[in-house]
Formats: C-alpha cells, structure tokens, sequence
C-alpha cells in the first residue's frame, strides 16, 4: 500500500540587494537587531536613526569565528523565546559574516522560519557572506558543517559602514572580490589589477561587480548542487587552515587567500593554468598584504581534514580550480600523490 504526498510547487525566494545610503525602514511586528559589541559600538546609534519597530530589542553576541556555534545560538533562541517572538516577527543581522552566518541559521529553524534581513558591516559580508543564502555555524569537526540554505528578506549595502574596518578586515574583503573574478570574470580581474580598491569610487563599482558576479550564479543554482560550488574556489584549503588554527590566526578571507594560491598551485600541476597567470593572482592578494603562504605541520592530517568538507562525497574530495582566469574547473577525481606533492610545497621542513 503506498500514499503519496503531493508537494510539487514552485516558490520564489528571490530578494533585492540595495547598494546604497541606509534608508529608513518601519516594521509593524517585532525585531531583533542581532550584532556583536565592536559594531554596536561603532554603528548601532546610526542604525537606529534608521530602524523603528513595533518591539525593537538588540541582542549582542560574542565577536569572533570560534564564537559562531551551538552555544551562541541557543543564547539568540533563549532571547527571542524570552520576547514571544513569533512567525512574524523578523531578524535583523547587523555585522560581519559570523553575525550574518548566525542570524540566518537562527532564522531558518526559530519556529521553522521567520524573516530576516541583512545589514552587512564589513566588505567580506557585503561582497559575499550576506548574498546567497548560506547560514551555518561550526563545530569541532569543522566550518558550516551545521546549517541551512535560507534566503534573506532583504540585503542592503551601505559603505558607510566600512568607514571604520581595519586594514585587515577589508584586505579580507578583497580577498573575496579577487576570488570571484579569477573564477568568472578575466575582464574584472583585469580591472582590479588597474584600479586601487582603497578609492571609494573604484570600491563601490567593485562590490557591484562582485554582487553582480555572485549573484548571477545562485540564481542559476541556489543549493550548489552545481555550478555555485565554484565560487567555493580556495575554500577546500582555507577551511582547514582555519580548523588547524582554531579559527584565530586568520580571518576567513586570509585564510582564503591562502586557500587560492594553494589550489592555484594545483592548477598550474594540473596544466589548468599556467604559473605566470598563477603569479599575477598571487601578486594582487600580496597588494592588498594578504598572507599568501602556510606553514603545514604534517600533510597526512592536512590531507586527511579534507574529506570533512561539506564539497567531499563518496571519499572523494572536490576542489575548485582555475581554469586560466576567468573561468573555474571542479574537480573530484585528483590523485592522492599529486595533493601530497603539493602540501609538501607547504610543509615545514627542519
């Protein structure tokens, strides 16, 4: 005896991203402004010129990738269930990618779903981690390995906010933008190598390029099941240098900027690009003083922590690799001896 269940429908989660001056926004239901204290510090005043609710509450939590995990999240729930927070009540993430990562996740399973919006704060979260969806939070055996594909009612973008980032935190941004232009876009690439990112103008045509980039593919494949996972280019070897080091030697985009000239090595192994076009990548994160080298302290292990990466199925691992510039390759089917010989490139050896 069978009973089917018909669920086949179409549903659009498709949403704006603003790139402009804040604009005053009005809600008639409950909201949380979710941020950490150095941006509620910095920022939040001038938000709340711009915010008013029904409910307005801020709930701030610790800054810091090794803060993005269960206990946090369960100190968001806490609050909203302490508020009667209900299904139409709404998020707002207010900060970085960790905020935006939390919010979202939050999000997607507080009463199986209410609405959020994001408020990125710094260049990496408004070129990358605030577009497409992905929410998630870490654990021990790795990065995101815990979350949900869940869209944002709305993402605006204002540079205002960049006004106050450390020169690291927005070379991590950069990181991002340099990313997707090596995968997508060998006319982007070019421009970046002409056009200093520390000009504001130049910054904003940028991050319109970069949203307009990534942008173009989630809408082709919102739940990488395909061609989005390219933009996870660099990631297989960022998201175990960030594990190794306890996710507090780097921010995410060093750590990817790293994880690109690793898997650019790759590519030059695999006759995908050549080393000169390598070097003209490496070249443009070190303009921006990104790190572009690791120091692996035992390959076996290094190698081993691939296969926790979300991207790895069947024991096989997938990495993203640069075909020349401007175009991307994935990849699952690489030699174990060829990923050896190119971690003991990166090896510390006495």
């Amino acid at each position: 005896m069978t009973v089917n269940i018909q669920l086949k429908q179409t549903i659009d989660n498709s949403y704006q991203i603003s790139i402009d001056k804040l604009k005053s926004q009005k809600f008639d239901s409950k909201v949380a402004i979710i941020t950490n204290p150095k941006v509620a510090g910095l920022h939040l005043s001038h938000l709340l010129k711009h915010i008013s609710a029904k409910e307005l509450y801020i709930i701030t939590i610790t800054d810091g990738e090794e803060f993005k995990k269960q206990e946090t999240v369960d100190m968001i729930m806490q609050n909203l269930f302490n508020h009667k927070f209900n299904r139409s009540s709404m998020l707002i993430a207010f900060g970085g990618g960790v905020v935006g990562d939390i919010t979202g996740f939050v999000a997607s399973i507080y009463q199986r779903g209410i609405e959020f919006i994001q408020i990125p704060t710094t260049l990496l979260s408004q070129v990358d981690a605030s577009v497409g969806g992905k929410t998630g939070i870490n654990n021990k055996f790795g990065k995101n390995l815990i979350g949900a594909f869940y869209q944002p009612k709305h993402v605006y973008i204002d540079t205002h906010f960049l006004s106050t980032l450390q020169k690291r935190e927005f070379s991590a941004g950069v990181a991002e933008i340099i990313k997707m232009a090596v995968t997508f876009n060998k006319e982007f690439f070019n421009w970046l190598q002409t056009h200093n990112l520390n000009d504001g103008d130049n910054l904003k045509t940028a991050i319109k390029k970069a949203i307009q980039t990534k942008a173009a593919v989630v809408s082709q494949d919102e739940k990488e099941k395909g061609i989005r996972a390219a933009l996870n280019y660099g990631h297989t070897f960022a998201h175990v240098i960030e594990n190794e080091t306890n996710y507090t030697q780097y921010l995410h985009g060093e750590a990817v900027a790293i994880g690109m000239v690793m898997a650019n090595e790759l590519a030059v192994k695999l006759s995908l690009m050549t080393a000169q076009e390598a070097d003209l990548i490496k070249i443009l994160l070190q303009s921006y003083d990104l790190p572009t080298s690791y120091k692996i302290k035992n390959i076996e292990t290094f190698y081993e922590a691939f296969f926790l990466d979300k991207k790895s199925t069947d024991k096989k691992i997938k990495f993203i690799l640069p075909k020349h510039i401007g175009d991307v390759e994935i990849k699952n089917d690489i030699n174990k001896a060829i990923l050896l010989d190119i971690l003991n490139g990166f090896m510390i050896h006495d």
